[in-house]
């Protein structure tokens, strides 16, 4: 491709330290691979030079175009990883020379580390805790969690942490909780994903021999992604780096969205200057990747952040439009079928598109609508829903109200009712738990009466309550039933989703298994169908998955997880307030909440080269269920003003001779649109003085600003479920209900 001006000075910089601030789709995996090519030919070893990237598929990428680039196998290339490959690596020669400990596989879980403070919290919390702790326990794990992660990339001491963190003095016990987590894992030898850096660095700290060991190597760092960065990766290249080294960090402080494992835009925004000193600031300031439009979309929504550089990301004049579409409608699953079937029969490779979502819950019903259309799809075999435990257990609720189950061998059966047994669980340990599966699938019926019959006296009384309401649930389903009503039943009689939140250890896994319950719950609805009808239908999308063996199928995957990538087709799914922004913690502060979900969307929205659909549910007056409202970020894209001055630039695009015409908006411009414009050499003419402004796309505590008929003006600072707090322009914290507020409130 052309090189432009911006990229021509970061391939001939000099060796110094350079901080690069890239947008979205600017090139710079390019451009970098230019300025290490330039660098050799200029003599520069390349044993010398150490490329760091944020993940393996980042890695592969750059590794391709490198030598792409280089168009030589006899060149020998700088070697390029990742910050874990390297903390490993760093690990295994520590534990080699005696300095660390070796540790035993398999590498720590989440699951597992939050089960273990969870039994640490029981023997060890204190005593009037206890009776809480029962009833709150996804709340103990999570805080608990969260400090041991932030401990371990902060690399400060744990109450530097707790007081970062800014918990309650109540909760100070945790901090024994996290160093007796550790005990533990130092005991038994066992390592988690963050301690692949923080061991070494760690070590790094505390030895003078050690910094000596790693330090000066390299003539020059180069590290991609660097708003991604957290402290103890900041810290690790301060090592490598030592005096010697020449370090250039490229990144967009608009796409931090990895806050959970300690990253900060600040690292990009003033960390890095204060820690090498007088860094030349270049930018890669166009994007190769999207057009006007969807330029000022991006643009619009992440104004309204405040921890960023004021920077305009504009679409080079070379890149083709991008077309933008808002589909809002009551049924996301049925909307992207429908237009991916359309969108197949024009032509469009499916390979070429991609379904994105928040969190992996959302895809059970998108997946199942894909396979009964028989459109072609790929996804995490993990996450797919025919693999998904709570799709597997409704399945299994189904063979047994339909008596379906009697037609399987017996050990199918005991896995049937192994799945039943814990949906919801019952309280029996591994070995009870096998025993009734066992002996229920050696019956030919009476399967409530055979649970009722089993049941030893030594069992708990809480024990048994679970097994009478399990078997009690049983006992109602019908075969003749609609399998959606059928459900729904079961769910209210075995208190199904009291049950899965109780059993979860973390808040985010509840919502995870109740969604994908509710997911089956929304789909055998469109199915219409008894138990055996819809059994019937899942053997044939069973089949169906099976069959594919494509790799060029409709890619279903999370927004975390298109970091760095892009594709001619976007369709991004569940815009609703429930999901973008996704709900809060209660140790959540707000506007830090809201603006890291405003540039995961960023992120996503940034993804599309041609085509971008977006779509969410259509405002209702109402209804307070978040999903069931638009995402409160919509009205931030200013969407009339995106796409009214987007048409206009494209529409002259091609017209370079000449003086360019200004530009009469049929609606008055943000002060966006007015910049976007001006750095174009585009005059703006205003509309006429009645002209409407832009509707509101939501209701009004989703909106930034708000107008109250008698108070004034003010904003919105939270949702409080039923009700929101706006604090006025005089300084007033008012609670407002939201059942009221259409009457009162107007969006400014």
């Amino acid at each position: 491709m052309q090189l432009t001006e911006e990229q021509h000075a970061i391939i001939r910089a000099p060796q110094r330290h350079c901080l690069i601030t890239a947008v979205a789709g600017s090139g710079k995996t390019t451009t970098l691979a230019h300025r290490i090519l330039h660098l050799l030919k200029q003599g520069q070893d390349p044993r010398r030079i150490l490329v760091l990237m944020f993940n393996r598929l980042a890695k592969q990428e750059f590794e391709q175009k490198l030598a792409q680039l280089a168009n030589d196998p006899k060149v020998l290339l700088p070697e390029v990883r990742t910050y874990h490959a390297m903390g490993l690596r760093l690990y295994k020669r520590f534990v080699a020379d005696g300095h660390l400990l070796a540790y035993q596989e398999p590498i720590l879980s989440e699951q597992e580390i939050n089960f273990q403070l969870f039994q640490l919290l029981k023997q060890h919390g204190p005593k009037d805790i206890q009776g809480d702790l029962k009833r709150n326990k996804k709340d103990y794990i999570e805080l608990a969690a969260t400090l041991l992660d932030l401990n371990k990339t902060s690399l400060v001491s744990v109450q530097e942490t707790f007081e970062e963190l800014g918990y309650q003095s109540k909760h100070a016990f945790l901090m024994d909780i996290v160093e007796r987590f550790e005990a533990w894992r130092r005991h038994h030898r066992r390592i988690g994903f963050a301690d692949m850096l923080y061991e070494p660095v760690t070590c790094l700290e505390s030895s003078p021999e050690l910094q000596r060991l790693v330090a000066n190597k390299m003539d020059l760092l180069l590290v991609d992604e660097y708003q991604d960065t957290n402290e103890i990766q900041h810290l690790l290249l301060k090592h490598i780096a030592g005096e010697r080294a020449q370090v250039t960090v490229v990144g967009d402080p608009d796409q931090t969205i990895y806050e959970f494992r300690g990253a900060r835009p600040e690292f990009l925004l003033s960390r890095f200057a204060e820690d090498f000193p007088s860094p030349l600031a270049l930018s890669l300031s166009y994007s190769f990747r999207y057009g006007h439009r969807l330029a000022l979309l991006a643009n619009h929504l992440i104004s309204y952040n405040s921890e960023r550089k004021d920077v305009l990301c504009r679409a080079h004049p070379s890149t083709p439009a991008t077309l933008i579409h808002l589909q809002l409608s009551q049924n996301d699953n049925t909307e992207v079928v429908s237009t991916l079937e359309k969108l197949i029969a024009n032509g469009r490779q499916q390979q070429d598109i991609v379904v994105v979502f928040r969190v992996w819950s959302q895809a059970v019903g998108v997946e199942l609508s894909l396979l009964a259309a028989g459109v072609s799809y790929r996804i995490d075999p993990a996450k797919g829903a025919l693999a998904t435990r709570e799709v597997s257990q409704v399945l299994a609720l189904l063979e047994l109200a339909s008596g379906r189950i009697l037609e399987y061998p017996e050990p199918d059966r005991i896995q049937f009712f192994s799945l039943l047994l814990r949906f919801p669980h019952v309280g029996l340990n591994e070995d009870r738990l096998r025993e009734l599966a066992n002996l229920l699938a050696r019956q030919s019926g009476g399967w409530t009466d055979a649970l009722l019959a089993w049941m030893p006296a030594d069992l708990h009384a809480v024990q048994k309550k679970k097994l009478r309401v399990v078997a009690s649930a049983w006992q109602h389903l019908k075969a003749n039933a609609r399998a959606d009503r059928l459900l729904q039943s079961y769910a209210d009689d075995s208190a199904l989703y009291s049950a899965l939140t109780d059993l979860a250890l973390t808040h985010e896994v509840a919502e995870e298994r109740i969604a994908h319950v509710m997911a089956m719950a929304r789909y055998l609805t469109t199915l219409n169908g008894t138990p055996i009808e819809v059994l019937e239908h899942f053997d044939q999308l069973r089949q169906r998955a099976n069959a594919q063996t494509s790799n060029h199928g409709v890619l279903l995957t999370s927004i975390h997880q298109t970091k760095g990538l892009e594709w001619p087709v976007v369709m991004l799914i569940g815009l609703n307030d429930q999901y973008l922004p996704y709900s809060m913690r209660n140790q959540d502060n707000f506007f830090t909440h809201l603006e890291s979900e405003r540039r995961l969307f960023y992120v996503a929205l940034t993804r599309a080269k041609e085509t971008l659909y977006l779509f969410g549910p259509q405002s209702q007056d109402g209804l307070e269920e978040k999903e069931l409202q638009p995402s409160r970020f919509l009205p931030n894209l200013h969407w009339r003003c995106s796409e009214t001055t987007g048409d206009f630039l494209e529409s002259i695009k091609c017209n370079t001779v000449g003086t360019k015409p200004s530009f009469l908006s049929p609606l008055p411009l943000s002060s966006i649109g007015r910049r976007y414009l001006d750095i174009h050499g585009i005059s703006y003419l205003s509309p006429a003085p009645k002209q409407a402004a832009m509707p509101t796309m939501g209701p009004v505590w989703q909106a930034e600003k708000v107008r109250h008929a008698l108070l004034g003006p003010g904003k919105v600072v939270a949702d409080l479920g039923d009700a929101f707090s706006v604090r006025f322009d005089d300084g007033n914290l008012l609670n407002f209900s939201k059942k009221s507020a259409h009457l009162y409130f107007a969006e400014l």
